[in-house]
Formats: C-alpha cells, sequence, structure tokens
C-alpha cells in the first residue's frame, strides 16, 4: 500500500530538515564560547604574568569577584532597577513622540516642508552635548536622565515612521481611495500597517539608545544607577569596578536585546526568516 511505504520516509526527512539547522546554531555557539575563552585566558593569563598592569586592566578573576560580590550583597539591585526604570521611561516616551511625529509629517507633505531643515538642524546636534543641559534644567534627578534618553530614542522612531509612512504601496492606497475611505480609516488600515514593520524593527536600536542615554546621564552627574556606579569607580581609579560595571550593563543590555527580539518575533510573524545555511 502507498502509505505504509511513504510513512516510515516521512519522519526521518522531516529530521533531517531539522538537523542542518540545529547543527548550524550549536557550531556557532561553540565558535563563541572558543572566542570568549581565547579572550579572557589570555587576558588572565598575561596579567598574571606581568604583561599588562592589573592596576589598569583589572582581571577577569577579580571582576567576577567583584560582581558576585555586589549581586551578594544586594546593592546593585537599587542601581539596577534605577536604570532600568530611565530606559523604559526613555523608550515609552520617546517612541510615543517619535511614531507621533512620524505619522504627523508623513502625511502632511506642507508641514514636512516646512519643518524639514529645523529637524536637519536638531537632529545634526550630538546627542551627548544635550546632557549637560538637561542637567541645568532639569538637576540630577530621574527627569534629566529620561530627558536625554527620549532625545536619543525619538528620531530612530520618526525617521522610520516617516519612511514606513511615505513607502506606503500605491496600489493599496488607490483602492482605499476608490472604496471612498476616510482619513481615520486610511491611517488605522493603510498608513499604518505599512509603518508598522519599520517601527518595529527599529526598536533594538531604540532600546540600545535609551539605555546610552540613561548610562551617559547617570555619569555625568547622579546619585544611583549603572552609571553613577562606573563614574564611582572611575572616581577612586578602581578598574576592577569600572570593568565589573562595564560587564553588568553589558549583560543587563543584552537581556533587553533578547526581550525587544522575542517581542519583534511575536509582532512579525508573517516575515519569512532567514535560512541558516544560505546565509552563512
Amino acid at each position: 500500500m502507498p502509505s505504509s511505504t511513504n510513512a516510515p520516509n516521512a519522519i526521518p526527512a522531516a529530521m533531517n530538515t531539522q538537523r542542518p539547522g540545529l547543527a548550524h546554531k550549536t557550531k556557532i555557539r561553540l565558535f563563541q564560547l572558543a572566542v570568549v575563552a581565547v579572550l579572557f585566558g589570555s587576558w588572565e593569563g598575561f596579567g598574571r604574568a606581568g604583561v599588562i598592569d592589573p592596576f589598569y586592566f583589572s582581571m577577569p578573576s577579580s571582576i567576577v569577584a567583584r560582581v558576585w560580590e555586589w549581586f551578594t550583597g544586594g546593592d546593585i539591585y537599587t542601581h539596577l532597577g534605577i536604570t532600568l526604570a530611565e530606559t523604559i521611561l526613555s523608550f515609552g516616551i520617546g517612541t510615543l513622540i517619535g511614531i507621533s511625529l512620524g505619522l504627523w509629517l508623513g502625511l502632511s507633505r506642507l508641514a514636512a516642508e516646512v519643518l524639514d531643515p529645523f529637524i536637519k538642524i536638531v537632529n545634526a546636534i550630538p546627542r551627548i552635548l544635550l546632557a549637560p543641559i538637561f542637567v541645568m534644567w532639569f538637576g540630577l534627578g530621574l527627569t534629566s536622565k529620561v530627558a536625554l534618553g527620549a532625545t536619543m530614542v525619538l528620531f530612530i522612531t520618526f525617521f522610520n515612521t516617516y519612511q514606513g509612512v511615505r513607502e506606503v504601496n500605491p496600489v493599496i492606497l488607490a483602492n482605499a481611495r476608490l472604496l471612498k475611505a476616510s482619513r481615520i480609516s486610511l491611517l488605522r488600515h493603510v498608513y499604518v500597517p505599512s509603518a508598522t514593520s519599520w517601527i518595529l524593527s527599529s526598536l533594538r536600536a531604540s532600546v540600545g539608545m535609551a539605555v546610552m542615554g540613561a548610562i551617559v546621564a547617570e555619569y555625568l552627574g547622579s546619585s544611583a544607577g549603572l552609571g553613577h556606579l562606573i563614574a564611582q569607580a572611575e572616581g577612586v581609579f578602581d578598574a576592577t569596578g569600572v570593568f565589573s560595571g562595564i560587564v553588568v550593563l553589558s549583560a543587563f543590555v543584552i537581556v533587553l536585546d533578547r526581550s525587544v527580539d522575542a517581542l519583534e518575533g511575536k509582532l512579525l510573524v508573517w516575515r519569512p526568516k532567514a535560512d541558516p545555511e544560505t546565509s552563512a
């Protein structure tokens, strides 16, 4: 019978299609672990051999011990919580303003032409230079950190939203207008879906900018946060504390990046995934 002969071959075929992807991921992880082992092993070895001065570069073993001390002591959680709150507020406010501004200028050609030179001038200003200004305006509290982070997020979200609205499919737009769709209906069913993929694709960069804004503002002046922790260690020439703060900050950003990855994967389920074998 055909069913009895084809059924046994179906399972191995399915397994064969899954094994290459799993093998590729395993190979990548092994290469990554090898790079980490060589890098940190060499760093530790050079430090112990006196090739590099631990006073300036510290050593991985000292950094791990310091990070362990921070987390077991419990003080690090306060700094993490403050930086996380600043990042979330910066990300939310900057994204909201950026999307609103992008939709407005994307739909209003007159407003876009009038404001275009002013947007270019403001965007040309390095956002880091705004940090001391915000500190003078809002003080050393939460507001100055959120203001800088939101400013860094705003332009990324704005330009992506604006581009998404501008690149709406003209055929879909013409059909919607032919059906007498109102301006609100066009915004809801045509323009916003067109810009959604652009907005979601910019989330990862926006989160990174929000973290950067919070850390820079904390570094320049604050009483808590990861940036404050790093600045405090730098002030007493504690290289181990500086490197430990950078390690904790890197892990913090990676966790946020993975969270955005998961959110993007759920919201962009229609986007085809790249084949690891063909992209390698």
